[in-house]
């Protein structure tokens, strides 16, 4: 064998897998590879994985406080009547007096708090490189069903190296937790039992 046979075969060895690659059903796809102990595994594209720490604490303080003081005095007296002096005795006068005191405060403290851990998938990559998210959990334990849901928009800079995010970093976020089943008809109201509990509260809201 010559040096240029010996050449072409080392060409051919490369150029072969190569080819391999580039063929629909390949094992080995160049855009989604390599991956490695060192490739960067946090998500980055559409389709990856992302998990999402729920993590929602909500407290609202509204305190207003308002008064309201007006007061109105009216003294009216006639000193003297020349036309009859003797018409009035004693002379008429007028006296009015007014005032209105008014005080109000509203107090509203409210507090609510949801933790959750929830692995999401990458919808879509934006233009400037954040990511649009998606996830839902459905866990069905004894006749109940319970679903999370959650969806956003990650920053890639906001991607812990875990491939963890937390919930308060995601913009437009939005989180549900809903349930169906025995268990939540036993806490909830539905029906015309919960028809009349409204009617009730709109006709005596105290």
């Amino acid at each position: 064998m010559n040096r240029h046979s010996l050449l072409f075969l080392l060409l051919l060895s490369f150029v072969g897998p190569l080819a391999a690659q580039g063929r629909p059903g390949s094992i080995y796809v160049p855009e989604r590879g390599p991956i490695n102990l060192i490739a960067d595994k946090t998500a980055h594209r559409p389709g990856d994985l992302i998990t999402v720490l729920i993590a929602e604490n909500q407290a609202v303080k509204n305190e207003e406080t308002a008064q309201l003081r007006r007061g109105t005095t009216l003294d009216y007296k006639l000193e003297s009547f020349n036309i009859k002096p003797d018409a009035f005795n004693p002379l008429p006068s007028l006296g009015a007096s007014s005032k209105d005191d008014f005080n109000g405060t509203a107090n509203v403290k409210k507090s609510g708090a949801f933790s959750a851990r929830l692995t999401a998938m990458v919808m879509d990559l934006l233009p400037n490189g954040n990511l649009v998210i998606k996830g839902r959990r459905e866990i069905h334990v004894d006749h109940e069903t319970k679903i999370i849901e959650f969806s956003g928009v990650v920053r890639r800079f906001d991607i812990r190296a875990d491939n963890t995010v937390t919930s308060e970093l995601v913009a437009d976020a939005r989180v549900s937790y809903l349930g169906e089943g025995q268990l939540t008809d036993t806490t909830q109201r539905r029906g015309l039992g919960n028809f009349l509990h409204r009617v009730l509260i709109w006709l005596w809201p105290f």
